[in-house]
């Protein structure tokens, strides 16, 4: 079986994971490591770059031989590890602080948090991440807890935002394999029912809000409850609904992400 994944050092670690998972007797795993338009292009704010889909494009044409992309489905979750945000370098958010993220959702809940922090944008794999902070002077930088963890990195974290303070990606901290429908029974054996539930109502909601890494929208399900967030992207408002269903939520947030 060939798992294809990104070749930073956190991505094939969790293709690592994934690959102890569906190994059996008589199936041996291979890993091939695939370069996106994200990797090469390592300078550029994403919405340069592309439209959504700048880290997995060619990951899926590679899985289809094709540019179209149709055709695919999650065969499996894996059990799913801390979705919170991390900061790290510091313990707690001060005034005038400087602080390190490209993303568009962190960034507007960080300024939500403390209007009179600097934003700066910072990109990379977390290893070029946490060794910019230094090279930089960055006083903080915010990365998911869960890459952290899995590359014993835990120890970088000063503290663990929680869902109240910033509100995850939705499938932070959910591993996904993705293969051609049809043949999801590859990896069956690796699903998680109870990540897969929550994580496809965070998607099925940011979906219908017509969010991604370019937009500030989250969603994130804490087992009872889908909470879902848009957001000015300076952090001049932030409106949070909760509910029990995604299409209804999406639709109450609906107005506030196109205006």
């Amino acid at each position: 079986m060939r798992l294809g994944s990104r070749g930073s050092r956190l991505a094939l670690t969790q293709a690592e994971q994934a690959g102890e998972l569906l190994r059996r007797p008589g199936v041996e795993i291979a890993l091939v490591p695939i370069t996106t338009a994200g990797d090469r292009d390592r300078t550029k704010p994403f919405g340069e770059i592309g439209a959504r889909g700048v880290f997995v494009k060619e990951i899926e044409e590679a899985l289809l031989t094709s540019s179209d992309t149709e055709g695919l489905a999650v065969g499996a979750y894996l059990a799913r590890e801390d979705p919170r945000d991390a900061l790290c370098g510091v313990s707690e958010l001060r005034a005038g602080m400087r602080v390190g993220t490209a993303s568009v959702r962190r960034r507007a809940q960080l300024l939500a948090l403390e209007p009179s922090l600097s934003i700066e944008p910072l990109r990379g794999n977390i290893d070029t991440r946490l060794r910019k902070r230094g090279e930089r002077g960055l006083d903080a930088i915010v990365l998911a807890a869960c890459g952290l963890d899995r590359l014993g990195l835990a120890g970088e974290i000063g503290r663990r935002l929680t869902p109240e303070e910033m509100l995850p990606e939705a499938g932070q901290g959910a591993l996904a394999l993705q293969v051609r429908a049809g043949e999801e029974g590859l990896v069956d054996e690796a699903d998680d029912a109870e990540t897969r539930r929550r994580v496809e109502a965070e998607r099925e909601c940011v979906f219908a809000l017509g969010g991604g890494c370019l937009a500030p929208v989250a969603a994130h399900h804490d087992g009872e409850v889908l909470t879902a967030l848009v957001a000015a992207e300076d952090g001049s408002w932030v409106e949070r609904r909760s509910g029990l269903d995604p299409a209804a939520l999406a639709a109450e947030l609906a107005p506030l992400a196109a205006s």
